[in-house]
């Protein structure tokens, strides 16, 4: 199956097959989101798509024709709407929680006057920014972002004629502190890590560049053990559950599988042989814990997890790094500062930045099929140097 993927592609692919979003517009006006596959190159997935949306615009003129848009709603009634019955309907529990706490936490309460949508322009959008970006260094870039997005859509449905965003004041994205260890504090960290039940999960963050959600979603199912390489296909995320007309309020909160962060996620990387024999370790211990609680073993084969099978919390593996690096006198790392640890490694070796992307799965990379190829012969330098740099012999 022909993998091309064109620099603006409209399609992903997935599950070997390449997929596009698709938009059907329901009898009540309401906009049902979904994905369609099947196709066998990114180029007939970008015509299908194509063709979907001009059926998409030309069924949402006539239906704008025929049911008249209210263009005297007020701007907090719309948002309410815009997020509810817009928004939501098409984003992940986690985007949703964060989208509620922008518009029921930051961008509701710091309205000191409610407009009509229609009168809503560049001069009050700035007040109202101004006054979220005192809630953190964040809040005043994240409140634009979802402004910019309710109302591109408001324009789109006949309430605004251009979207005033774009002339307001933009706020710089706070970026978080990554804290990058030495060599000599990397060798404290995992002869500490070696002694704890979450050398692996380490191993895999540093020497692998995977994500938190990508270690607690691997199976052993994913590795080929002859050929010492893992596939990365899926990812443990949070799943907060909010009930319509609850605001921010999470009502349920459990974590849940789902496919990678982007399509360029899925990938195949080469193992170094200390986390192979980490892994046989682990494949092992599982084994014994399946015959200690029998029945009681929740059995989905992953490689992380509690002693019964079930998922550690989607912060237990921080917290355990927390820990270490408290007791050896180390700076504060997260799994996230592992994976940025990874990329400094690759940088030293001057590894190209191409190659890099694609081993850390990021969305910049648009050819899928260059993790099988370019990207494997890369690794196999990338091996013998953490194999030799790093890995203490326990």
């Amino acid at each position: 199956m022909k993998k091309d993927s064109p620099q603006k592609s409209k399609s992903f692919f997935e599950n070997n097959s390449w997929y596009h979003r698709i938009k059907v517009l329901q009898s009540d006006g309401t906009i049902k989101y979904s994905k369609k596959g099947g196709f066998a190159t990114s180029r007939e997935a970008d015509r299908s798509y194509d063709k979907y949306e001009a059926e998409f615009k030309k069924a949402y003129r006539s239906y704008q024709i025929a049911n008249k848009v209210n263009t005297e709603i007020m701007f907090r009634d719309y948002l309410i709407y815009w997020f509810e019955d817009v928004f939501s309907q098409r984003i992940e529990a986690t985007t949703r929680m964060v989208g509620a706490y922008v518009v029921y936490d930051l961008l509701l309460p710091q309205m000191d006057y409610d407009i009509k949508v229609k009168y809503v322009n560049a001069e009050y959008l700035d007040s109202l920014l101004t006054n979220v970006a005192r809630a953190s260094a964040s809040a005043g870039n994240k409140g634009r972002e979802i402004l910019n997005l309710a109302l591109k859509e408001a324009v789109i449905a006949g309430y605004l004629k251009t979207n005033p965003v774009a002339e307001t004041r933009p706020y710089k994205r706070a970026k978080p502190k990554v804290t990058v260890l030495g060599k000599e504090n990397t060798k404290v960290l995992l002869q500490a890590a070696a002694q704890s039940n979450w050398y692996l999960e380490i191993l895999l963050g540093l020497f692998c560049g995977l994500r938190k959600g990508e270690i607690m979603g691997l199976k052993f199912s994913d590795f080929d053990f002859e050929r010492s390489t893992v596939y990365i296909s899926r990812q443990i995320v949070s799943n907060p559950v909010i009930k319509k007309g609850s605001g921010s309020k999470i009502e349920q909160y459990g974590l849940i599988e789902r496919q990678p962060k982007t399509p360029n996620s899925y990938r195949t990387l080469r193992v170094p042989e200390t986390v192979m024999r980490e892994v046989r370790k682990r494949r092992q211990f599982v084994g014994n814990n399946k015959l200690k609680y029998g029945d009681g073993y929740w059995d989905r084969d992953y490689i992380c997890c509690q002693e019964n099978g079930r998922f550690h919390s989607i912060t237990a593996l921080n917290t355990a790094l927390t820990k270490l690096c408290s007791r050896n006198g180390l700076p504060h790392v997260t799994v996230h500062g592992l994976r940025h640890m990874y990329a400094t490694i690759l940088l030293e070796m001057e590894v190209p930045i191409i190659k890099i992307s694609a081993l850390l799965g990021h969305g910049s990379v648009h050819t899928t099929f260059e993790y099988y190829c370019d990207v494997m012969d890369e690794n196999e330098n990338i091996l013998a140097f953490m194999n030799r740099a790093f890995v203490p012999v326990v």
